[in-house]
């Protein structure tokens, strides 16, 4: 019967233990799991700040293009009004010495100042290598003075506000000889 008791003693011993070291491995392994969560949550965490950094400087970005190119439509429609007073110039300077036409020098002046003031650009293209972000081929022609790929005669003055194209320039281009 002592065997039996030292038996039974010894099987609650080993069971004790089994169980201290189920415990053991237990805690061992929540510890992990909580290390693993810390490290995915830090993770998560920075990666979150990182994109709210970039939704801020994009937002301001975009906040400052729109203040900048706010009068684009305005002046994309003045462009053409310009383009025929500027006809209607050249159709008076056959009077010279007009008081008219002085007038009307006047006024063209004050707009393409005014359109300076904004920041909008005329497009000078006569003589230019011909570059399709800016011109806008309407004709090729033979020119054999005029290498090929550069622009003879600008038809229509194209226009940049700032750094965006307004309008492009409508040229002609050599083909060479």
């Amino acid at each position: 019967m002592n065997d039996q008791k030292i038996q039974t003693q010894s099987d609650k011993d080993l069971q004790a233990a089994a169980a201290e070291a189920a415990a053991e491995s237990t805690e061992e392994g929540a510890f992990t799991q909580l290390q693993a969560d810390l490290e995915r949550f830090r993770d998560l965490a920075f990666r979150s700040q990182a994109d709210f950094d970039n939704y801020r400087k994009r937002a301001a970005r975009e906040k400052e293009d729109a203040l900048k190119y706010a009068n684009s439509s305005l002046l994309e429609r003045l462009i053409p009004i310009i383009d025929n007073f500027e006809l209607g110039l050249a159709a008076a300077s056959s009077a010279e010495n007009s008081p008219i036409l002085a007038g009307m020098s006047m006024v063209g002046k004050q707009l393409n100042d005014f359109l300076a003031e904004f920041g909008v650009i005329p497009i000078d293209a006569t003589g230019q290598t011909f570059d399709p972000n800016l011109h806008e081929a309407i004709a090729h022609e033979h020119n054999p003075k005029i290498p090929e790929g550069k622009v003879i005669r600008q038809v229509r003055k194209g226009f940049k506000l700032k750094d965006r194209l307004l309008r492009p320039a409508n040229v002609i281009v050599s083909r060479g000889a």
